[in-house]
């Protein structure tokens, strides 16, 4: 598929479009086309999918730079959506930050963002933050890595999400926003808390996660800018393939199964065997061979 010029603008521009878009997070280039072919206007790959649907591991920070940029690279080439991707902490630290962003210019991301986790994500591990210092010299060595001006850094804060602290969440934001950062992401934010801390801080755009305590997600209109439900796909395909699988190794009976599964002409449909098949037939017709 055809990417848009610059990604960043057109995602700059979606979201200025949107009172809220929201965002169910792809594991991979099929479940981007998917989440595109669903009307979508943007694409969200983080690591959580990334390491699940990629290598099968937990999100405790064992992919690499190279690996999480060649999944997303796969995305932006499957689709011609922005697509938006997680950089974790940024890799390295402040001298070596350009590597991240010109990785993940060169993957064709509109935009990334980077955290203030210091690690044990998504388990019962203490959980920390690493200075704040050191997070802003992250954050103006990513800003200042930019070939392409118009490439979003994102700056995410874990301090609600880590260790249920508001204040120290707007203290980050607000020094974020000191040295030049547009886009906000205090992960973890409830609606209510949310409207609050941009009460406070007036400023930029504000990304945050859907949280399993927000049953409409209407609730996070005038709240925030970008929504992300990072693992969406992934536990929807989890939770159907595990019942087909079952019902597969239970049942030898063809139309129980078939119930399960998208037929093979639709399934092949979206992945453009039509396209191909007309390319393959032109250029199979005879070409004149001057004498």
């Amino acid at each position: 598929m055809p990417q848009q010029q610059n990604p960043s603008i057109a995602l700059a521009k979606t979201l200025r479009d949107h009172d809220c878009l929201i965002l169910p997070g792809a594991y991979d280039a099929f479940s981007a086309k998917l989440v595109q072919e669903s009307g979508f206007d943007a694409v969200y790959v983080g690591s959580y999918a990334t390491a699940a649907a990629g290598f099968g591991l937990p999100d405790v920070g064992a992919l690499t730079l190279d690996q999480l940029t060649r999944h997303a690279g796969s995305i932006v080439g499957a689709v011609d959506l922005p697509v938006i991707a997680d950089a974790e902490g940024g890799f390295f630290e402040p001298p070596n930050m350009w590597r991240t962003i010109r990785a993940f210019e060169q993957a064709g991301v509109a935009a990334i963002h980077i955290e203030d986790h210091a690690g044990g994500k998504h388990t019962n591990l203490p959980q920390t933050l690493i200075p704040l210092e050191l997070m802003l010299q992250r954050l103006r060595a990513a800003l200042d890595a930019r070939r392409n001006k118009d490439f979003i850094v994102i700056a995410r804060t874990d301090a609600i999400w880590a260790n249920h602290d508001v204040d120290e969440a707007v203290r980050r934001l607000r020094a974020f926003a000191g040295i030049g950062i547009e886009y906000f992401f205090p992960n973890g934010a409830s609606p209510g808390v949310l409207r609050e801390i941009r009460r406070q801080l007036p400023i930029g755009r504000f990304v945050t996660i859907n949280l399993p305590s927000v049953r409409n997600r209407s609730e996070w209109n005038g709240a925030a800018d970008l929504v992300i439900d990072y693992g969406y796909c992934l536990q929807a395909v989890a939770k159907s393939l595990a019942i087909a699988l079952a019902e597969f190794r239970a049942s030898d009976e063809a139309d129980r199964t078939d119930a399960l599964i998208e037929n093979a002409a639709t399934f092949e449909a979206r992945l453009g065997y039509a396209e191909f098949t007309e390319q393959a037939l032109r250029y199979a017709q005879s070409i004149p061979i001057p004498r």
